[in-house]
């Protein structure tokens, strides 16, 4: 890469933000702080607020409360085209009429910037479209027309790049295949990325940081194995991957451990993975966490067991199976068996008792209400 594409990013942050609508509060009260050079991911559902922070940010619209900084700057009057910022939106708004090296060179050529097509070639060697500088949009596949989107907005070398549900327009192949590139070009830049989208995969897979937001608040906010190992909300354990979700009273508690009772069936959970111990409480476990078994086994304290059940559904998703277990007094549990290239050991209307490690369970603050996202 030439040198003069690695960049250096700068923090953001955002202080006490809300931001009213009329008629409603698209954010309550937003503290977030994003370290200079991370790759940053904003993740939820559609009206969570995630998309008016970014247009916050970018200054497209103005906070009713609050500050936000970029570097040691406030940046929360200063216009649009003033803030070192730049976003790549989902629809790649190319001009059809212009090749893809004019398109890139475009802004440079409005600020009247020197040499534009130089730095614009550079720009289109970065993301390897330079082969194809004298095409136009409509000659490219939508991936190439992302990457030169991406190129477009680089080559102003923003010291934060805000990506707007970049690849939502792209099938999953090249969705993937993107994720990876775009990771790989934020390395080597060295730029500020915040990066909103509504795909978990997605923010996973990419972000050094997600912040999971739901109703204009950060729900919780940390690595991407942190947050699925050991989610702190009922929304987060359901909106980041799926959950099995158990409800009950702390009956029993030891130095590491406390327990419920759920229909007859002692649950435990670590301590220091419950975010409450005592009172009325949620104990959860991720599906690929369970195993099944045809005849009851035998318990020991460091393991949880619930059962029977009746398997009422398998679906074949291609790297696993999944199981839909209907569990009398307790409901629907799912279970994911790993695909081994061989026929399912289990069958529909099967009896089975389902067990996971104590160590796997994780405590919730809050209990669901059935509103959450599934």
């Amino acid at each position: 890469m030439a040198k003069e594409f690695v960049a250096r990013g700068q923090d953001l942050e955002l202080r006490n933000i809300r931001k009213e609508f009329p008629g409603f509060v698209a954010i309550e009260k937003l503290d977030l702080k994003v370290p200079a050079g991370e790759f940053f991911a904003l993740l939820g559902p559609s009206g969570c607020g995630k998309t008016t922070t970014l247009r916050l940010v970018a200054g497209l619209e103005s906070p009713t409360i609050g500050q936000i900084f970029i570097g040691n700057t406030d940046v929360t009057e200063t216009k649009p085209h003033e803030r070192p910022v730049n976003t790549v939106f989902q629809s790649y708004a190319l001009f059809p009429h212009m090749t893809i090296l004019e398109n890139v060179a475009f802004g440079l050529r409005q600020r009247k910037v020197d040499d534009p097509l130089t730095k614009a070639k550079e720009a289109l060697n970065m993301v390897q479209l330079a082969h194809l500088a004298e095409r136009k949009p409509q000659q490219l596949s939508g991936g190439q027309q992302q990457r030169v989107a991406l190129a477009r907005a680089l080559v102003n070398r923003p010291s934060l790049l805000l990506l707007d549900e970049p690849l939502g327009a792209l099938d999953l192949k090249l969705r993937r295949e993107m994720q990876t590139e775009l990771k790989a070009i934020q390395m080597e830049v060295g730029l500020t990325f915040l990066h909103v989208t509504h795909d978990q995969e997605e923010a996973m897979d990419m972000a050094d940081t997600v912040a999971v937001m739901n109703l204009g608040r950060i729900e919780q906010m940390g690595a991407p194995e942190e947050l699925y190992d050991r989610p702190k909300t009922v929304f987060v354990s359901k909106f980041l991957g799926q959950s099995n979700l158990l409800v009950g009273e702390v009956g029993s508690s030891s130095a590491n451990s406390i327990s419920i009772d759920v229909a007859g069936n002692k649950i435990s959970v670590p301590k220091h993975r419950a975010e409450k111990h005592d009172g009325k409480i949620t104990i959860g476990f991720r599906p690929e966490k369970a195993t099944f078994h045809t005849k009851k086994p035998s318990t020991n304290s460091n393991e949880n067991l619930i059962g029977p059940g009746e398997i009422i559904d398998i679906r074949f998703t291609g790297v696993s199976n999944q199981y839909l277990i209907d569990v009398p007094s307790i409901g629907e549990i799912t279970v994911f068996a790993q695909n081994m290239g061989q026929s399912p050991i289990f069958e529909l209307g099967q009896q089975v008792w389902i067990s996971w490690s104590v160590e796997h369970s994780f405590g919730l603050a809050d209990l669901p209400t059935g509103d959450e996202t599934e």
